[in-house]
């Protein structure tokens, strides 16, 4: 287990795509524009005997906005693979725990990723801390008269895109309440905006409102069917600073010549886009999925940064459990005011709450799919991923957790 030099990247990233049965390995062009997304020294591989990668795990530092609007540091894990014929036998193990120290010890609070296979990284401490939902939309649905009327929209090229974008997005985060969106460093966006995209159209679009740019959408379009103008514009990627910036992408986007849907994968659960049209019914939901899965390294540094809701004045006493991290393995005292630390213990045993220690009882993957407020704890109760040792509890956690707005990243790397 070693961290890979400069030069072993491109190895890396082709036994990452053969995992992921992604074709070859790059060419000159597509790896000129890859490596731009790798970080310096946070990509880990193992070998076998002969010296050849057997499996590989990287990520690149961002930050997470968590309720309540402040960032706190964290690691973007992604191109986790191991080679088909070396599974089975720890190494994905090896290369998390490897991974998830690296982080810790480089401060970061959190860790997230979007999981190819929803059975692999609950083991390792991550839970399902925000979904979304996929929707098909009727191309030229109508807009209600009342509906928000948005501002000018107009096309930018990939180089205006790579100018005007990643401030842009830097000012929509900024100004952002909703949990769960993170910073994109320049590698991602190098990555993403210059990724050759071989026979397929692709568009670009900027919002401008009352203050200036405040959104954009990127989108690609595919033929489905065998008629000219049986197209779908699949989005890409769609920020917005307000709902009017919202309601005027997605009206220009219906409005497209030559397409029969629109179509996009895991916005937010709460983004009101059937509310804005005259016929409710040409939003059609076609799926709910997972997409940020978060393992909490530092859970003392995360309680203290996020907001919390009223309780009615008496704390909750959490008992969270841990193997990898011991200071994250204990009972976590929390209020309106954040957690008290004068109450925290760091006892192995969860106690009842009439001896005073835990309400109630979570693993550190439990306890992240409450932390960004995409479950409530009566849910997780209520299916066994959390324990009760305090009925009365859970709606006073139920308040706590709260955070108003649907979690949710929207950056796919």
């Amino acid at each position: 287990m070693r961290v890979l030099e400069p030069d072993e990247l491109r190895a890396a990233h082709a036994l990452f795509g053969a995992a992921l049965h992604a074709g070859g390995p790059a060419d000159d062009e597509r790896w000129a524009v890859a490596r731009t997304s790798y970080d310096p020294g946070r990509t880990f591989g193992v070998d076998q005997p002969e010296g050849t990668l057997a499996g590989t795990a990287t990520s690149f530092g961002s930050a997470l906005t968590v309720p309540g609007g402040a960032q706190v540091p964290m690691a973007a894990v992604t191109r986790v693979g191991v080679r088909a014929d070396r599974t089975r036998r720890g190494l994905l193990t090896a290369l998390m725990r490897e991974q998830l120290q690296d982080a810790a010890d480089r401060g970061e609070v959190a860790a997230t990723l979007r999981a190819s296979e929803a059975r692999i990284y609950g083991r390792f401490g991550y839970g399902v801390a925000s979904r979304g939902r996929n929707v098909r939309v009727t191309a030229g649905a109508r807009f209600r008269v009342d509906a928000p009327p948005g501002g000018d929209v107009r096309l930018v090229g990939v180089d205006e895109a790579a100018t005007v974008l990643p401030p842009l997005y830097a000012r929509i985060l900024d100004g952002a309440t909703r949990p769960g969106p993170i910073t994109r460093p320049d590698g991602w966006w190098a990555s993403t905006l210059r990724r050759p995209a071989p026979d397929t159209a692709r568009g670009i679009a900027v919002h401008t409102g009352p203050d200036g740019d405040d959104g954009f959408a990127s989108w690609t379009v595919r033929q489905e069917g065998s008629d000219f103008g049986e197209n779908v514009l699949d989005v890409a990627d769609l920020h917005a600073a307000t709902p009017q910036a919202v309601a005027g992408l997605w009206r220009f986007l219906l409005g497209i010549d030559l397409l029969r849907h629109v179509a996009a994968h895991l916005r937010p659960l709460d983004e009101p886009l059937d509310l804005f049209l005259e016929d409710p019914r040409a939003c059609r939901t076609t799926g709910i999925g997972d997409e940020t899965w978060l393992r909490l390294l530092d859970v003392p540094a995360a309680l203290a940064a996020r907001a919390w809701g009223d309780t009615g004045g008496e704390p909750v006493r959490i008992r969270v459990h841990d193997p990898l991290f011991p200071a994250n393995d204990g009972v976590h005292v929390v209020g309106a005011g954040g957690p008290d630390t004068r109450g925290s213990t760091g006892t192995s045993e969860a106690e009842p709450a009439a001896g005073g220690r835990a309400d109630l009882e979570c693993d550190v993957a439990g306890l992240a799919m409450a932390y960004l407020s995409d479950r409530r704890p009566a849910e997780l109760v209520a299916s066994g991923w959390w324990t009760a040792h305090d009925r009365a509890a859970v709606a006073r956690a139920d308040r706590l957790f709260a955070a108003g707005e649907a979690p949710w990243c929207g950056t796919f790397f």
